[in-house]
């Protein structure tokens, strides 16, 4: 039995168009659209019909960089893959790439299954992961190959956390080559962590204890020396680079110097450098530790250039590197030492709401939202046309949209597992109303409709960037 939806009044969004026009659903995948009004529009019969008139219709969102149940820190992420992925659906994502963890003396592999094990049968969206890569070696990287042939095509590697995911310049170059032939990707938390440890040990030794110094001792210059040596390593190897949650100035500098050269480099940045600031690390009472992640927040000024990078193409994706940790019993372990704070922020459920400001606010432009949101992830991480857009053959993942409904963030409403909000209290205009994935109604006129289990996990090829 077939079953079909009409989406039917609404202003249809993508990366490329903007049209008022009827977007037609069979078995999943987007069937047909046509203008609103026309013969062909007229000729469209459905089962079920969804009514958009003065909302628009977007593509499911794809955030291409979360971690759920991620552990760190004698801790772990306080989203389970249900937990998180329902809170991505809430705020219109349909599609998440999370990070599959490699253990210092255990195989790629035996990271993957663990990743598969924890996500299977508990996500309400599509899922699909990236391998965090902590121990080169020669097994290491013949496993590479063998998990970009089965839809892994991106591997993460860290120039910080040392003794934990810390990889050096010659583990990076073994990776980064093999990359090169196998066609997958490199990405790089682009942080120099050798020299940021030094600095905390000084900074503690001195009694400088609370969440602010986790600002001040990560600083920009040494995410962009990451980012520099991150780039000449993969020009010497051959191989292209996305650098993950570029939050400094210096390092959007470094990625733009490398782009107008012609080098595959990429960048992404997320919602809490492009919003929030070192103010909200300074906020007393500990409340800065809620604040906590790495890169760290930067003072304002860097926004612009975020901003400006992001209208450039010299960043191109807006993820939000979701991993939450609440306050209470969690943040808290770094009181009096905010080495031991958990690095990391929620943000799943208000990437796509908090871009939309930023069309309202003239940062970006309506196409360009779903540009970042959307598309860009999609084609960056081997998922296009199938994910990121709506146009016929497309999974049916699709948003509608009300860009002048208004809301206050808050904790108190938001669907993520944890005990705060980093943007508590912001006034919103937009937001999702209703959310289809492979054409089931998800979110349905603000209700949730989906179930654990609906989400299906999705191969990828490699870069579409590159081809």
């Amino acid at each position: 039995m077939s079953s079909r939806t009409l989406i039917h009044g609404g202003l249809v969004i993508t990366a490329s168009d903007e049209i008022h026009a009827d977007v037609l659903i069979e078995d999943g995948r987007i069937a047909a659209l046509a203008a609103s009004g026309t013969p062909a529009a007229e000729a469209f019969t459905a089962e079920r019909s969804i009514d958009a008139t003065g909302k628009y219709v977007i593509p499911g969102g794809v955030d291409a960089h979360t971690h759920m149940e991620l552990p760190f820190g004698g801790t772990f992420a306080s989203d389970t893959f249900e937990t998180g992925t329902r809170a991505a659906a809430w705020g219109g994502t349909t599609t998440i790439v999370d990070f599959a963890v490699q253990s210092v003396g255990h195989g790629l592999r035996e990271g993957l299954d663990a990743w598969h094990a924890k996500a299977e049968g508990n996500c309400a969206i599509d899922y699909g992961f990236h391998m965090i890569v902590s121990d080169v070696n020669q097994e290491t990287l013949k496993e590479m190959d063998l998990l970009v042939e089965e839809g892994v095509t991106s591997f993460k590697q860290f120039m910080a956390y040392p003794g934990v995911f810390y990889s050096d310049d010659g583990q990076i170059l073994r990776a980064m080559q093999r990359s090169a032939e196998n066609g997958g990707l490199i990405m790089m938390h682009a942080e120099n962590g050798i020299a940021i440890d030094v600095l905390v040990e000084q900074a503690l030794a001195r009694g400088e204890t609370d969440p602010r110094y986790h600002g001040e001792v990560r600083k920009a210059l040494l995410e962009a020396e990451a980012t520099h040596r991150a780039i000449k390593l993969a020009q010497v190897a051959g191989a292209p680079l996305y650098v993950v949650h570029v939050s400094a100035m210096e390092a959007v500098a470094e990625l733009a110097r490398a782009r107008d050269e012609g080098l595959p480099v990429f960048g992404e940045t997320c919602p809490q450098y492009l919003f929030l600031s070192t103010d909200n690390l300074a906020e007393p009472d500990f409340e800065g530790s809620k604040y906590v992640c790495s890169t760290p927040l930067r003072p304002k000024e860097h926004q612009a250039k975020l901003w400006q990078g992001l209208r450039t193409n010299d960043l191109q994706v807006v993820s939000t590197d979701h991993c939450p940790f609440c306050f209470v019993g969690q943040k808290e372990l770094g009181r009096g030492d905010f080495s031991k704070i958990p690095n990391g922020l929620p943000g799943v459920e208000n990437r796509m709401d908090l871009l939309h400001q930023a069309v309202v606010d003239g940062h970006i432009s309506r196409r360009r939202w779903i540009e970042i949101a959307c598309a860009a992830p999609a084609r960056m991480f081997g998922m296009y046309p199938k994910k990121g857009t709506i146009t016929p053959g497309a999974d049916a993942d699709v948003v509608i949209y009300d860009p002048h409904a208004e809301q206050i963030v808050s904790a108190e409403t938001h669907h993520m597992n944890v005990d705060y909000s980093a943007y508590e209290g912001k006034r919103l205009t937009g937001r999702v109303e209703t959310v289809l994935s492979r054409g089931e109604p998800v979110i349905t006129e603000r209700e949730y409709t989906g179930h654990a289990g609906h989400g299906v996990y999705t191969p990828r090829s490699t870069c579409q960037y590159l081809n």
